[in-house]
């Protein structure tokens, strides 16, 4: 976004995202059903199910920086996903403020069967925070954090 319009759209979201601050399902319906659908359930092919697989990867602390990546930095290259492969772009939300970011992440891994090991524990504004004052990254970066992932079967 640039010039003014951009501003404005840009200001616009942010005030949307504050009034919104700890209803997860709102912000993820503002922020992410675009493409991830109602109920994270995705769409086959074009863009990854989410429900089921988010509460299995905050189980694990590397999940847990993976996550907050995936929406900070954004993400880039395929992925497979329930036997669908996906080539695209998630697009970084860097913009967001931790605490929607936090927010979003908690409601997600609320959707779905919930994993087989381990309990997910809430994610923390403090936590998202943190993450993102750690040096800056890449969409592709972040893609092979989530190769090396798969490789310790934290990510499946």
């Amino acid at each position: 976004m640039r010039g003014p319009a951009g501003a404005a759209g840009l200001m616009a979201m942010l005030a949307g995202a504050v009034a919104l601050a700890g209803d997860g399902s709102a912000l993820f319906a503002q922020n992410c059903a675009l493409c991830h659908q109602a109920g994270a359930m995705g769409l086959p092919g074009q863009f990854p199910r989410l429900a089921g697989r988010i509460a299995a990867i905050s189980t694990h602390p590397e999940g847990r920086v993976y996550l907050a990546d995936v929406l900070t930095y954004g993400l880039a290259g395929s992925v497979t996903i329930d036997d669908q492969l996906i080539v695209g772009l998630m697009p970084p939300f860097a913009v967001l403020p931790s605490d929607v970011v936090a927010d979003i992440l908690n409601y997600v891994q609320t959707l779905g069967d919930r994993p087989k090991t381990g309990k997910p524990r809430p994610f923390t504004q403090q936590e998202i925070a943190a993450e993102r004052a750690r040096t800056g990254k890449s969409p592709d970066d972040v893609q092979a954090e989530r190769r090396a992932l798969q490789r310790s079967k934290v990510i499946e």
